[in-house]
C-alpha cells in the first residue's frame, strides 16, 4: 500500500464545537492524532496533515508520528482550499489517497484497508465510498485519475460535490459503524464518550 496516501484534514474552526476538535480527547488521546495513528497502522503514506486554525497546537498533538504538516493560510474560505493543499504535495508516484476528517474517531485501520482493496482504475472504480446500514460515510478515496478535477475545487466544496459530479467513478465499499460518526457538536462529544465508557 506504499502508494496510497492520506490528506488528514485537520484546519477547521470547529464553530459548531465551540473549541478546537481536533484536540479533544478520543481514547486517551487527542482526536487528530488518534485518526493520524489510524491512517499509519493501515498502512498509509505519506500522511499529509493539512493545518490552519490553532496550527502550533494540532502539529504539537502529531508531533513523533510519520505526518507531513503543511499550512493552509486560506482556510477559512473551506475545505477545497484544505483539499488542494493537501494534493499539491503528493508525490508524483501516489496512485490515490484517502480523504481523512480530523473528527472521526471510531475508522478502523480494516475499513482503509477495504478502500484500498476496492480501488481499481482499471474497471473505474476510481472513488472508493465506505457504506455502513446504506449509508455513505468517510473517509473517501480517491484515484490519481480524478486529481486534476479535485484541484478545481473552491470555496466549501467537498468530497461530496465531487463525487456527484464524477459518480460514473464511483464504488460503495461495506465498512464499520466508524465512518458514519463525526463529531461537529457539544452534544456528538458528549455521546461519543460516554459510548467509549460503556
Amino acid at each position: 500500500m506504499s502508494n496510497f496516501a492520506a490528506i488528514l484534514l485537520a484546519a477547521g474552526e470547529s464553530r459548531r464545537m465551540g473549541e478546537t476538535k481536533q484536540l479533544l480527547d478520543a481514547g486517551g488521546q487527542p482526536m487528530v492524532r488518534r485518526a493520524a495513528g489510524i491512517c499509519q497502522a493501515a498502512g498509509l503514506s505519506p500522511i499529509v496533515a493539512v493545518l490552519g486554525h490553532a496550527a502550533a497546537r494540532v502539529e504539537q498533538a502529531l508531533a513523533g508520528l510519520p505526518v507531513h504538516c503543511v499550512m493552509n493560510a486560506d482556510f477559512s474560505s473551506g475545505m477545497a482550499s484544505s483539499l488542494t493543499t493537501g494534493l499539491k504535495v503528493l508525490p508524483a508516484e501516489t496512485q490515490a489517497v484517502l480523504i481523512v476528517l480530523g473528527d472521526m474517531p471510531l475508522v478502523g485501520a480494516e475499513d482503509i484497508a477495504a478502500l484500498c482493496a476496492a480501488y481499481a482504475p482499471e474497471a473505474g472504480r476510481v472513488i472508493c465510498i465506505p457504506v455502513h446500514g446504506g449509508r455513505r460515510g468517510n473517509p473517501v478515496l480517491l484515484g490519481r485519475p480524478v486529481f486534476a478535477a479535485l484541484a478545481g475545487l473552491s470555496g466549501d466544496q467537498g468530497a461530496k460535490t465531487f463525487i456527484r459530479q464524477h459518480a460514473a467513478l464511483a464504488v460503495e465499499v461495506p465498512a464499520g459503524p466508524g465512518v458514519l460518526l463525526d463529531i461537529d457538536t457539544p452534544e456528538a462529544y458528549k455521546a461519543f464518550r460516554q459510548d467509549a465508557e460503556r
